[in-house]
């Protein structure tokens, strides 16, 4: 592992193994270079991994699951209500008087939205 910490200065890469003693590798090193390069792939790599999560999570709704109700009528229910926790709180019959949203889709939404 690389030294970090308030110590840490640019240039002076220490490894740290569990059993033996500490590694200064100098900064011409082919070994020192290939670790870091290794490491820096590791780190892209995770920090790719997190933001693919992050920003699943963020644009999934539990309204993509509704059959019937596309991505234009999942925005116009979002834009008629001002947003999801404004339709958590919406009756059948209100979810029923936006437009394209008829009596039946609007049982299935309430349906979902409150189970």
């Amino acid at each position: 592992m690389w030294q970090k910490g308030e110590g840490r200065k640019a240039g002076l890469e220490v490894l740290h193994f569990i059993d033996h003693e500490p590694l200064d590798l100098p900064m011409d090193s082919k070994a020192l270079h290939l670790l870091m390069h290794i490491r820096d792939e590791a780190h892209r790599f995770a920090i790719t991994a997190h933001r693919k999560k992050r920003d699943k999570r963020r644009s999934s709704s539990v309204l993509e699951v509704i059959p019937g109700l596309g991505e234009k009528r999942r925005r116009d229910l979002l834009n008629h209500f001002g947003g999801m926790q404004q339709l958590l709180g919406a009756s059948q019959q209100e979810l029923a008087g936006v437009q394209g949203i008829g009596p039946v889709l609007a049982k299935t939404v309430y349906k979902v939205l409150h189970e």
